[in-house]
């Protein structure tokens, strides 16, 4: 449900002022012919578009709380919906106190899951436990389904034709828990069901431009497979600008890549995960997802969905984002 409105002069000079959640560049494959869309005309297009709706499912947790700070940023989002089993009315309340036009509410138990659904548009899943030293993905994942499972039972119930975008790892296996869910509720739609894989390209990008000496805003490496791992392949063949790289640094930044989220696990100390960073990045794909939805053409974005670019059921690849969702996936192309 777009609904279309002029943006108050705080929210334009909001958009004018933040910087854009990275730069998006739309050269998924060699030969493809997609067009450069440049930060630039993202920032015109960000004042421009539709308002919603959108739902932060654990919002009072580590990468909740930053990812909400975020979307109530962003010029899209009219209303931004907090649930969490404990503490999001505080969340709420803090967050209502910043000058921008999105209205916050704070919804806290499974008793008011279904009224802080109704009516969204897009609803983001950050919720579960995180990351220890010494866990692997798998190590989540009894807890972490179970929590996704219960979330997506509501979704189906509430807002059936939302978007989804699971953050709650291990993704590689929750996103199609999500999408068992729906279809047992007669709600599944493949195109509207996304595993967010944004953090692999947002610190393949980062580290790329850091290693090669380049804009980190002119940058933009494709991530393919899955979001764990050695399931993380980042295509450093296709980066833009085209880069050379030697043996070693391609075996460096590769393995860097795949393991940089042990690499905050570690730094932290017991502490926590990535929640700052992947904040940053859930952020950006749920800005994606609406500026899709607001029919802005050429918008794209690596994530882990249905897909039959491979014999996998459920693969990352770069799609393009339109008013159904994923409107298309595309090939791996060279490598």
């Amino acid at each position: 449900g777009t609904k279309p409105k002029t943006m108050s002069a705080m929210a334009t000079m909001n958009a004018r002022t933040c910087a854009p959640l990275g730069a998006r560049r739309t050269n998924a494959v060699r030969g493809a012919g997609r067009q450069v869309v440049t930060a630039t005309s993202r920032r015109v297009a960000a004042v421009t578009s539709a308002e919603y709706k959108v739902a932060v499912l654990g919002a009072a947790g580590g990468i909740g709380q930053s990812l909400s700070l975020l979307l109530k940023m962003n010029p899209l989002i009219s209303e931004l919906s907090l649930y969490d089993l404990r503490g999001t009315l505080g969340v709420a309340a803090d967050l209502s106190h910043t000058n921008t036009a999105c209205v916050v509410t704070g919804y806290e138990g499974p008793d008011s899951l279904a009224e802080a659904l109704t009516g969204c548009d897009l609803v983001v899943i950050p919720a579960g436990i995180p990351r220890k030293p010494g866990m692997s993905r798998d190590d989540l994942f009894a807890i972490n389904a179970g929590i996704v499972r219960d979330l997506c039972v509501a979704i189906a119930a509430n807002c059936p034709g939302a978007l989804v975008n699971i953050i709650s790892n291990p993704v590689n296996s929750t996103v199609p828990i999500a999408a068992e869910i729906f279809k047992q509720a007669g709600t599944y739609d493949p195109k509207k069901l996304f595993g967010v894989s944004t953090l692999d390209v947002v610190r393949a990008n980062t580290f790329v431009a850091q290693a090669k000496g380049l804009d980190v805003n002119d940058v933009d490496v494709p991530v393919v497979g899955g979001h764990a791992g050695i399931t993380i392949l980042p295509l450093l063949s296709q980066a833009y600008p085209a880069s050379e790289f030697t043996a070693d640094e391609l075996e460096k930044l590769t393995v860097r890549i795949q393991n940089a989220g042990t690499e905050v696990v570690e730094a932290k100390a017991g502490a926590g995960s990535a929640t700052l960073s992947m904040a940053y990045a859930a952020a950006r794909m749920a800005e994606a997802c609406l500026r899709g939805l607001s029919g802005e053409p050429d918008v794209y974005e690596c994530s882990y969905v249905a897909s039959t670019v491979t014999d996998l059921p459920f693969f990352a690849t770069k799609v393009r984002l339109g008013p159904g969702g994923a409107e298309e996936g595309l090939p791996v192309g060279d490598i």
